[in-house]
């Protein structure tokens, strides 16, 4: 069932190009001369892909219907990433493409799969807005280098490598962003 781009809402999944597109982003514009537009960022589900495409006002869309189903991150092998549904505790196994940010994931933590409603294919995950990981290396902070808030890098359990303020120590847990991997906080 089609629905037109005065539909479109963050979140929103629907098909276009043989693809499942996820809207990160939208914002309508209505310019003082020509007609109205939406504009808008989407990530390809099929590829993690992030593209900017723009809608001409009105035009039709075609919506996926998904499930954001709990699932728990077990392990990767050679074939990808597996998860256990949190309810019924079946596995499901995902290729290394449908999982963002993988390398902020560690094993046991709790993710959402959406789930395309139609085939119940799984098509995505998602990793919750923030996670708690061990710093395992960073270099010692040099004392009284504090001008201009200085950064360093830091690799934590995951192998992630974060920047993180200077006074960040090895052995520290911080709070990380999963949607910009940016330092957030130290956890006390």
């Amino acid at each position: 069932m089609a629905t037109t781009t005065a539909d479109i809402s963050n979140g929103m999944c629907f098909r276009m190009d043989s693809h499942i597109w996820k809207v990160i982003e939208f914002l309508h514009v209505k310019p003082g001369k020509g007609p109205a537009f939406v504009r808008t960022k989407l990530r390809s589900l099929n590829t993690a892909k992030v593209i900017d495409n723009t809608f001409n006002s009105g035009v039709a869309i075609y919506p996926v219907r998904v499930e954001r189903r709990k699932f728990q991150f077990i392990y990767k092998d050679e074939f990808g990433y597996n998860f256990m549904d949190n309810e019924s505790f079946e596995q499901i196994l995902l290729n290394s493409n449908l999982v963002v940010m993988a390398d902020l994931m560690k094993e046991g933590q709790e993710v959402e799969i959406l789930i395309n409603t139609e085939n119940e294919q799984a098509i995505s995950c998602e990793l919750p807005p923030f996670v708690e990981l061990k710093v395992t290396y960073t270099e010692p902070g040099v004392r009284g280098d504090t001008a201009n808030s200085p950064k360093k890098p830091a690799t934590v359990e995951t192998g992630a490598t974060i920047t993180v303020p200077i006074f960040i120590e090895q052995d520290e847990i911080i709070k990380v962003d999963t949607r910009t991997y940016a330092y957030a906080e130290r956890v006390k």
